[in-house]
């Protein structure tokens, strides 16, 4: 996890997007224990209660469950509820943006699978 954060929304929340990010990207995996509170409070430098509230999130949003005395574990389907409610944002609020710049910029299909093509092929520049 990165360890800045930034003014733009609270700590905990941000906390729990990074854990959602690790969920979606295959980091965390259905069963997986989060770490302790209070190691993630220590190596980020934030107050347990901060932790504890990101956490309680997940919880709240049925993709982690607590385990008196074990901590927390990542439930079954997390990743696809994660998936279903991650698409559904992105179609409902990022992609009409999106659409309309490839719009205004008159686009083609073939245009945009180039461009990301040529993008994750162009070699690396070293300094």
């Amino acid at each position: 996890m990165d360890r800045e954060w930034n003014d733009s929304q609270p700590i905990y929340r941000q906390l729990r997007d990074r854990v959602v990010a690790m969920i979606l990207d295959g980091v965390l995996k259905e069963g997986d224990p989060l770490p302790s509170v209070r190691n993630v409070a220590a190596e980020f430098r934030v107050n347990p209660l901060t932790v504890l509230k990101g956490y309680q999130q997940l919880v709240d949003d049925g993709l982690v469950e607590s385990r008196r005395g074990l901590g927390m574990f990542i439930n079954q389907g997390a990743r696809n509820l994660l998936l279903q409610g991650e698409r559904q944002k992105f179609l409902g609020e990022e992609w009409p943006r999106i659409h309309a710049t490839i719009q205004r910029l008159g686009l083609t299909p073939e245009e945009l699978l180039d461009g990301t093509a040529k993008r994750r092929s162009k070699p690396k520049v070293e300094e």
